[in-house]
């Protein structure tokens, strides 16, 4: 029998809140309205994340439960987030059928083709940044499996959340890149799910695309040494 897009969103949800506390937040599931600040009184987040002056909003949604009520929900809740400084809101897919190749992938991009792709989507940012943040996140995902196998890194799915947290734990990344990372997932999900953000830059973009570059630089050395 299948498992409900309730179920799999609540299983997500409390993954999420493992991985977050591991990491020193303290987290409100479903927070009250005593939990909220003023400016999200109108909204019954998932899950709150707090750490020192950082505050993560957290949605986890399945393309099932996704309808024009709720696109347009989470749109008006991101972008009353945005305009909070120490605030970040993060939009989490759990899709399974994501996690696995499908039957028309030939397989993963390899450094040369990454390398060669990661300066179209330089020149791409200055015209059309949602795109550019689109092909930059799947250069920069390719980068993140092909790092993790140079690196002897087990990874028990593709799912990039859980890669990119199992890269900051085994110390391939550093703490600086895996939060540029989780916010260019975040926007990531929230663009390509049909949603408006304004938070997309320039200056994101680079960040993402020298992050991948880096990641390159480090495959690069750990093949060598094999």
């Amino acid at each position: 029998m299948a498992t409900s897009s309730a179920t799999l969103e609540r299983e997500r949800l409390l993954q999420l809140a493992e991985e977050y506390r591991n990491q020193g937040y303290e987290v409100y599931f479903h927070p009250s309205l005593e939990d909220l600040p003023n400016f999200l009184k109108n909204y019954r987040p998932d899950m709150i994340a707090r750490r020192g002056n950082e505050a993560v909003i957290i949605e986890v949604k399945s393309r099932r439960s996704l309808s024009s009520s709720s696109r347009q929900y989470l749109q008006n809740l991101a972008q009353s987030v945005e305009q909070h400084p120490g605030w970040r809101f993060e939009l989490v897919m759990t899709n399974p059928e994501d996690a696995v190749y499908p039957p028309e992938a030939e397989g993963s991009l390899q450094s040369s083709e990454i390398k060669t792709r990661l300066q179209i989507a330089r020149q791409l940012a200055t015209q059309h940044p949602e795109s550019a943040l689109l092909y930059s996140w799947s250069l920069a995902e390719a980068s993140l499996r092909l790092v993790a196998e140079n690196e002897g890194v087990i990874v028990q799915k593709l799912d990039p959340h859980y890669l990119v947290k199992q890269l900051v734990t085994e110390g391939v990344i550093s703490r600086s890149e895996y939060q540029v990372l989780m916010n260019a997932l975040s926007l990531r999900n929230v663009v390509a799910h049909g949603f408006k953000t304004v938070q997309i830059t320039q200056e994101s973009i680079d960040q993402l695309i020298d992050i991948a570059e880096q990641l390159l630089k480090i495959s690069h050395i750990s093949a060598e040494s094999d």
